[in-house]
């Protein structure tokens, strides 16, 4: 279950709890803006625009783990989401998802939701969890599963 007492920092630095999202269906994705996944954003933003009403949300966090693929910084990131695929959804600030330091959230998702093989690790940027209203940590995908591919889970945890 994640814990929802974690402070997040979005991309201007606004400290926001996570309990902002309780008892929302959660879809939370490690993203980068110069990745060969970075078009998943699109998928992303039409997840969130079909079904946040219903009480879906997805939050965005750039990673810069993964070959230096989002090196940018938080306003040019905001800028970059924004002008290129009309994200609305929230991203926050670069977090590290892997290592020494990574974000307790991130440790929490991985500890319950483990990769191939058993892994805890993340692999790679657009690594995907699946978080129900409640708070327990469902399923993990990989960068390869596109956000369309998810589609049938996140209707059925909001009962659609």
């Amino acid at each position: 279950m994640i814990d929802y007492s974690l402070m997040l920092e979005s991309l201007s630095g606004e400290h926001i709890p996570l309990d902002t999202y309780k008892g929302r269906v959660l879809l939370v994705v490690n993203t980068a803006s110069a990745c060969g996944f970075t078009p998943q954003y699109e998928g992303l933003e039409q997840l969130y625009r079909s079904y946040s009403d219903q009480g879906f949300s997805i939050l965005g966090f750039p990673c810069n783990q993964f070959g230096n693929q989002e090196a940018r910084d938080a306003e040019s990131i905001d800028a970059f989401c924004k002008s290129k695929y009309d994200v609305t959804f929230p991203i926050f600030a670069k977090t590290d998802v892997n290592g020494r330091k990574t974000h307790p959230l991130f440790a929490s998702l991985k500890a319950e939701a483990r990769g191939l093989l058993g892994s805890q690790s993340i692999k790679w940027n657009f690594t995907k969890f699946l978080v129900d209203r409640d708070g327990q940590v469902l399923r993990r995908y990989a960068p390869t599963i596109t956000p369309g591919a998810i589609k049938k889970d996140i209707e059925g945890l909001l009962g659609i």
